[in-house]
């Protein structure tokens, strides 16, 4: 799993969270469960890492802005 921009469609959930609002595919989120979105920050190297309650095998790791994970 992954973070991208995206506009609201009828088959996204919604969420808030600290004035973020986050968009989940309905249909992905019954599948996965709960899904955690952290701020992660190791030395020059910082990014965001999404895990779910029941994990995506997805053939990678789940990082954006300039995380090298």
């Amino acid at each position: 799993m992954a973070l991208a921009l995206d506009e609201q469609k009828d088959s996204d959930d919604t969420f808030e969270n600290g004035g973020v609002t986050y968009l989940i595919n309905k249909e992905l989120l019954s599948q996965v469960g709960g899904v955690k979105v952290d701020y992660l920050e190791q030395g020059w190297r910082s990014g965001f890492m999404v895990s779910s309650e029941k994990p995506v095998n997805n053939g990678g790791s789940a990082c954006g802005t300039s995380c090298s994970c």
